[in-house]
């Protein structure tokens, strides 16, 4: 699916999301989100996980715990924590999602400049990559979550705009880039950037 507004542009660069969309980890983060609210008698629904996605860790711990009305016994931190135990061993065995690997490698062929921002941060990016290694070095560059120029995550465009910045010759204008996403906090970080088409979907 694709938002476009004005007269289509000359689109010459790309940034794609990770999470949901490139790899098949959205599922690592309900399964264990639900265990832990189980514990509280409580559920997890799209709802939230609307919220959380594309987010910076804190920040989505904090609507977590916020939102389901948790946070006098389970703070963020600690959330994260208890989450993080479990996370590491299922991200290793993240899959690509249909389609991925097939638009990447065309993109690459083709000359057009590809790169990845991610709010995923260092720790968690290597993990989840580990198994898909020789895809992700045909990007020319990642920005990830935990990159100094991120100061805020999704739905602020700092990761948009510093990936803009480094193509060569960049900064690239927003009008010539096409963002690949899934989340709304993504779609909105691209609409933030001045990004004003951003795909969902790309199978």
């Amino acid at each position: 699916m694709a938002a476009v507004s004005g007269e289509r542009p000359t689109i010459t660069h790309v940034i794609f999301d990770m999470d949901g969309l490139l790899l098949d980890t959205e599922k690592f983060y309900t399964e264990v989100q639900e265990i832990i609210l189980a514990r509280f008698n409580k559920t997890f629904d799209w709802s939230l996980k609307a919220k959380m996605m594309g987010k910076k860790a804190i920040e989505a711990a904090r609507v977590f715990v916020e939102e389901t009305g948790i946070s006098d016994s389970l703070s963020a931190e600690d959330f994260l924590e208890e989450r993080e135990a479990m996370l590491q061993s299922l991200f290793p065995t993240s899959e690509l999602m249909p389609g991925a690997s097939r638009l990447i490698e065309h993109l690459h062929a083709k000359g057009v400049p590809i790169c990845l921002a991610t709010g995923s941060h260092r720790r968690h990016f290597e993990l989840k990559t580990q198994r898909h290694g020789e895809l992700f070095k045909l990007m020319h560059h990642i920005v990830l979550g935990d990159d100094p120029e991120v100061k805020q995550g999704k739905p602020s465009p700092d990761v948009f705009l510093a990936a803009a910045r480094r193509f060569e010759g960049g900064p690239i204008g927003s009008q010539k880039i096409l963002v690949f996403e899934d989340a709304p906090a993504g779609v909105h970080a691209a609409k933030n950037a001045g990004i004003y088409i951003a795909l969902r979907l790309i199978a």
